[in-house]
């Protein structure tokens, strides 16, 4: 088990294109995503991690909220299925059909794509345009310590900004979740 820093795709930097295998057994290309959307959301996501668990329920509020303005949402595993049976193709269907959830699940059983965007935890979010360029990374929204207090919506409020052509104030925050662990 080895932690690899990853490489990193900046804010204002294009997207890496990527060719992934989705649950629904189709190959996913980006750029496929980009000539049919206004933006979209890659989250990096994974079967086990407590944090992407905590957040379902807001990237699909957001899925259902913004897929009629043009936008989708993707979620992407990158995490090393030979060092945890847990993050499988097969149990990745799995998580989706016991989640429910409402975006693609893509499996990149190489890392390269995870290692090219920058993820380094999940869950994390990047919002790329509809040219491609990354606009967002970071948080999907503030960690909510106290579950009263109302949070910043980080990933929410890039998209919203980004549809109502307005600079995104907040382009990057720190990701707060499980370490990727990356293959040897």
């Amino acid at each position: 088990m080895t932690i690899l820093e990853a490489i990193g795709t900046p804010v204002g930097g294009y997207a890496p294109d990527f060719e992934l295998p989705g649950i629904d057994n189709q190959v996913h290309h980006l750029s496929r995503y980009l000539n049919k959307f206004r933006a979209i959301g890659v989250v990096s996501i994974c079967n086990h991690c407590p944090y992407v668990q905590l957040y379902l329920d807001s990237l699909k509020n957001i899925q259902a909220e913004f897929a009629q303005s043009g936008f989708t949402l993707i979620g992407m595993n990158g995490s090393d299925g030979n060092h945890d049976p847990r993050e499988s193709f097969e149990n990745m269907k799995a998580f989706a059909e016991r989640y429910k959830l409402n975006f693609p699940y893509l499996w990149d059983s190489t890392q390269d794509v995870t290692r090219s965007f920058g993820a380094t935890k999940t869950p994390m979010a990047f919002l790329i345009d509809s040219n491609g360029i990354v606009r967002y990374k970071g948080q999907i929204a503030a960690h909510r310590q106290n579950p009263s207090a109302q949070a910043e919506d980080y990933l929410r409020t890039a998209i919203a900004s980004l549809f109502q052509d307005q600079e995104i104030h907040l382009p990057q925050t720190e990701p707060n979740g499980s370490i990727l662990i990356w293959r040897n």
